[in-house]
C-alpha cells in the first residue's frame, strides 16, 4: 500500500491541480493509495508511525519539502518493509534536488511507478532525533531564525537572511570530538551532511553521497568581516573547501560541544533547543526511490 501524506493547507489552486496530477500518475499504474493530509505539526509524524508499524509492506510518499522528510523520517518504525518516496512540494526541497529526484511532481510520481527503492544514509543523533540532509549549529540557525521572522516567501528569502546572518553574527566557541580527540573551536558554523545543499540550493556540501557510508562534516572557524564577501562567494559557487577557515571532511561519526549553557540546532530547517550534535551514520538503513544514475 501507498500512503500519500500531504499538507491540506497546499491543495488549493494550483496546489490541488498538483495533487490531481500526482494521482492520475498513480491511478494510471493501478498503483493502491491512501491521501493523509496534515493539519498541524507532527502529524506527518504520527501518520508514518502508525503506517509503518503494521508488518506489511508499505511505502510513504512525501509530497512536501525538506521539513516533511524530516517528520516522516522520524516517523518511520519500520525499515526493513517499508520505503520512501518524495514528491517535491515545498518551498525548500534541498534534499530532493541535491539527490537527484526531479523537482517536477509528475516526472517525481513517475519515478516512483517505474523505479525501484534504494537503499540510502541517513544521519542519527544519540537523543534519536534523524536527519537525512544536514544537521548544523551556529550560522545556519541564525539563517533560519532570521528567514522564519522575514516573512519573505520563496527561494530568495534564505539568500536575504544569509546575507544578513553573514554581516551580523558573531562566533561562538564549541568542541569538536572526532577520531578519539578533541579540538577546541572558535567559529561560525559546525554541520554534518548527508545531502548537498542547504538553505534554498546553497552548495554546503558539495561533494556529499546520500549511499556512501559516510557523513560530511564542515567547521568554518572565526572570519573577519572584511573576509566575508570572498568566502561568501566561494559559499555560492560550492566551494567551501576553498574558505581559507573551513576545514571539511567525512566521518562515521562526530560530536559537537556547544559551550553555551542553552542553543538551537537544526535539522532540514526544523529547530530544536539544547539537542546535542553526537551523530553517526546510518548506513543504508533507509530506501528511496532515486532515478538510476544517483
Amino acid at each position: 500500500m501507498h500512503y500519500v501524506i500531504v499538507n491540506e493547507t497546499h491543495l488549493k489552486g494550483k496546489g490541488l491541480k498538483i495533487l490531481n496530477e500526482v494521482l492520475s500518475v498513480f491511478d494510471g499504474a493501478d498503483l493502491k493509495y491512501e491521501v493523509l493530509k496534515t493539519q498541524k505539526r507532527g502529524d506527518a509524524k504520527r501518520y508514518t508511525e502508525k503506517v509503518t508499524s503494521t508488518g506489511e509492506k508499505n511505502t510513504v510518499i512525501v509530497m512536501g519539502g525538506d521539513g516533511t522528510v524530516h517528520d516522516v523520517l522520524n516517523g518511520f518504525a519500520d525499515f526493513d518493509n517499508c520505503e520512501l518516496g518524495i514528491i517535491p512540494f515545498g518551498t525548500g526541497n534541498d534534499f530532493a534536488e541535491g539527490a537527484g529526484i526531479p523537482l517536477d511532481a509528475k516526472k517525481a510520481a513517475e519515478l516512483i511507478v517505474n523505479g525501484t527503492a534504494r537503499p540510502i544514509d541517513f544521519i542519527q543523533l544519540a537523543s534519536g532525533l534523524r536527519s537525512i540532509n544536514s544537521v548544523g549549529m551556529g550560522i545556519d540557525v541564525d539563517v533560519l531564525k532570521r528567514t522564519y521572522s522575514s516573512g519573505e516567501k520563496g527561494k530568495g528569502k534564505y539568500l536575504s537572511a544569509l546575507i544578513s546572518a553573514l554581516k551580523n553574527f558573531e562566533a561562538y566557541d564549541f568542541t569538536m570530538v572526532y577520531d578519539g580527540k578533541e579540538e577546541k573551536h572558535h567559529g561560525l558554523i559546525a554541520a554534518v551532511g548527508n545531502g548537498r545543499l542547504f538553505g534554498g540550493g546553497i552548495k554546503i556540501f558539495p561533494h556529499a553521497k546520500i549511499d556512501d557510508g559516510l557523513m560530511d562534516v564542515i567547521i568554518v572557524d572565526y572570519i573577519s568581516k572584511a573576509r566575508i564577501p570572498a568566502a561568501f562567494a566561494k559559499l555560492m559557487a560550492g566551494k567551501v573547501d576553498k574558505i581559507k577557515k573551513a576545514t571539511t571532511f567525512t566521518a562515521k561519526s562526530v560530536k559537537f560541544i556547544n559551550d553555551s549553557e542553552h542553543y538551537t540546532i537544526q535539522a532540514e530547517g526544523e529547530l530544536y533547543d539544547d539537542v546535542p550534535i553526537d551523530a553517526r551514520v546510518a548506513e543504508g538503513k533507509l530506501r528511496l526511490y532515486l532515478p538510476q544514475s544517483k
